[in-house]
């Protein structure tokens, strides 16, 4: 089969983009059949809630993000590194902060991921809203014939209603973020709230559809890919999300969501609404709630996550189908009043917990960031500490579900005090894997690059030696030296420590005294002290006496 393929692709000329011609050839043919069998006419439905059949508000939306990522975060020159320290929601003291990091994102597959999301999810969201008003008076007729009136009945005011709704949403996630949070994500959860109050099982296919949309751009980008196995420096994939964005915007969704079907007398089937927000928070992982431990660890409580999102289900699904018979006895107080009102006292205490974070201030809370172990590069303070107390996450130590948490930052910290930035941007243990890591920071308008290195010698049977270098401008700063380690094997009674430091070197002892010192030897080198000779074969370390040798450190070379 493989070589008929080669020779059937050989018969064309090298210009042609076979691949992609392949794809959309079988994506036509494949909407064809399925338009033909299903009878589904999209230009017709389209028309029926969108202005000439177009969603105006979802693709203004979608500019909008796009440019706010090429144009303001520089991705037009670094699409696979924007500038995105300046932009995260960091303190109500930092504007800039809380006011872009809705619209910006930190790297091209995070605001590809949310443009999807806003091009599926969101078409719906607007084709719920419609261009058009539920019942369309004779008054409206009169409106579009007549040119631009300013009411909600015309199509402009509605697409403008809807833009403007959306960025009102951003917005209220970036005031109401928890942490120093970022992206599209809180809006898209926000039209996804809206559809599963009216379309539950359409809103998990259109998410579904992302999917889709997201294998046909990965496949136009690279219609082949090449790759071997090799080691990754991985996080837990729920350690990253932001479940209280995601769940603040799902509320502000759901609320209007059940506003609007209330209004209109349009309520969808229970069964299918109760399974449409199940099915969504699972995929979404809107049941991952964990704790971070210190030290790149993190505790998810996955039982407690899967109840929550069972209960969302019941409650959103009590939201809309509950009836107007009062809640006690002859109480005023109605099922359906009882149960949008418990919404939006969730809603409320969502936003409420990230107002404490939001207050946040660094002034005279550097504790553990020296001159010595840092630079300046244009406001901001870039150091390298290990231990030192976590002052964006708290350093108190608090028990959280059984467990205490005592939150320490180690690795490359970014600090800015007038723009309220306290940030571990490299872990301890990211820098250790990949060795040479670049760090981004700037504003509106400029950027400057820091790059942070670290040399390695692993000593068997001990932990690591390692020196920090922070390099900026041509410019390289010695700023972590980490303790000394004794190699475990014993050779004719000596033992070898190695001390790190702008040079490494290694010491020779016998019974705790000294017997000679040296420094390392060059790549296919070797250097005699204290009655043994280190001998360097590329990357590895051999002690010599004699006719013993043994192993005793590796060097390893930062990452290219």
């Amino acid at each position: 089969m493989q070589p008929l393929f080669r020779l059937a692709i050989s018969i064309f000329p090298s210009w042609l983009p076979v691949y992609d011609l392949l794809l959309v050839g079988a994506i036509v043919l494949s909407f064809g059949i399925a338009r033909w069998f299903g009878g589904f006419d999209p230009v017709r439905v389209a028309r029926t809630r969108f202005r000439w059949g177009i969603p105006w508000g979802t693709l203004s939306i979608s500019g909008f993000v796009l440019f706010v990522y090429l144009f303001v975060q520089n991705g037009i020159t670094y699409p696979n590194a924007p500038t995105v320290i300046p932009f995260r929601a960091w303190s109500y003291f930092s504007p800039t902060g809380i006011v872009m990091s809705p619209f910006t994102h930190a790297n091209r597959g995070h605001v590809t991921g949310n443009i999807v999301g806003t091009l599926t999810v969101g078409v719906l969201a607007e084709y719920l809203w419609s261009h058009y008003p539920e019942k369309r008076t004779s008054n409206a007729s009169t409106s579009l014939k007549r040119g631009f009136v300013p009411t909600l009945a015309h199509p402009s005011v509605r697409i403008l209603a809807f833009v403007v709704g959306s960025l009102v949403v951003g917005l209220l996630s970036g005031v109401f973020s928890l942490g120093p949070t970022i992206g599209f994500s809180g809006v898209v959860f926000a039209y996804a709230g809206f559809t599963l109050m009216r379309y539950p099982l359409g809103t998990v296919l259109v998410l579904l559809s992302g999917r889709v949309l997201s294998l046909v751009y990965q496949s136009i980008k690279n219609p082949t890919v090449t790759q071997a196995g090799q080691p990754q420096f991985v996080t837990p994939w729920w350690a990253g999300i932001s479940l209280q964005g995601h769940a603040l915007g799902l509320f502000i969704g759901a609320l209007c969501g059940i506003y609007l079907v209330r209004r209109r007398s349009v309520r969808p089937n229970g069964l299918r609404l109760w399974s449409g927000v199940l099915i969504f928070a699972v995929f979404e992982g809107m049941w991952a709630m964990y704790i971070p431990l210190g030290g790149s660890q993190f505790k998810l409580f996955r039982a407690i996550g899967a109840a929550a999102v069972f209960l969302l289900a019941a409650l959103l699904t009590i939201a809309v189908q509950s009836s107007n018979q009062p809640l006690f006895g002859r109480s005023r107080i109605q099922y359906k009043d009882a149960a949008l009102s418990l919404v939006a006292v969730l809603l409320v205490v969502i936003a409420a917990v990230a107002v404490p974070y939001n207050l946040f201030t660094v002034s005279d809370r550097s504790s553990g960031i020296t001159d010595q172990n840092s630079i300046q590069v244009r406001g901001y303070t870039i150091a390298y500490a290990e231990g030192i107390p976590n002052q964006y996450i708290s350093d108190v130590e608090f028990n959280a579900l059984g467990e205490t948490t005592n939150v320490k930052a180690s690795g490359v910290i970014v600090v800015n005090d007038q723009q309220e930035i306290w940030w571990q941007e490299i872990s301890k243990d990211r820098l250790g894997f990949d060795h040479r890591v670049a760090v981004r920071v700037g504003g509106i308008g400029w950027r400057e690059t820091v790059l942070a290195s670290r040399t390695t010698w692993k000593v068997v049977g001990n932990h690591s030696v390692y020196t920090v270098q922070l390099e900026h401008d041509d410019e390289r700063t010695h700023v972590f030296t980490s303790q000394p380690a004794r190699a475990e094997p014993t050779i004719a009674g000596r033992n070898v420590t190695f001390v790190p430091g702008e040079t490494f070197s290694f010491r020779v002892t016998r019974n705790g005294t000294v017997l000679g010192q040296a420094d390392i030897p060059e790549r296919d080198e070797a250097v005699s002290a204290g009655g043994l000779t280190l001998v360097r074969m590329k990357n590895r370390l051999y002690a010599m006496n004699n006719q013993t040798r043994v192993r005793i450190a590796k060097y390893v070379p930062p990452k290219k």
